[in-house]
């Protein structure tokens, strides 16, 4: 990691204890989006369906409208589509990633990165 980037901050939403969207589950809505289907996204994304698919089921069990819902049919209609309202949750993440990253430019974030150390110290024998 460079020393210009030592700090990271990262947007996670809570949903009780599951996280209900974060960076990973963003990139994956986007998969699905472009891909039409939860097991072409996981592919392009390098992860396996199982879990891709539990991603989906948290992201549709946490917010108050499915993101993510299946698409019936015969052949090449089968899969998934990202809805409306994931669509709309989708933006707002992505957004709010956006200002996050305006933040590195604060006289907060560069007081908290110079006073931050390069590696940490190693730990103390109990």
């Amino acid at each position: 990691m460079t020393a210009k980037h030592r700090l990271k901050l990262q947007a996670r939403i809570y949903c009780g204890d599951e996280i209900a969207m974060g960076p990973g589950k963003a990139d994956l809505l986007e998969a699905i989006d472009h891909e039409g289907s939860i097991s072409a996204a996981a592919r392009v994304l390098g992860m396996s369906y199982r879990r891709a698919w539990l991603l989906v089921d948290a992201m549709n069990r946490c917010w108050k409208v499915p993101l993510v819902e299946a698409v019936a049919g015969g052949g090449r209609e089968r899969g998934a589509r990202v809805t409306e309202d994931g669509r709309t949750v989708l933006a707002q993440f992505r957004g709010l990633q956006a200002r996050m990253a305006q933040l590195a430019q604060s006289e907060e974030y560069a007081a908290l990165e110079q006073t931050l150390r390069r590696d940490p110290l190693a730990p103390k024998a109990p």
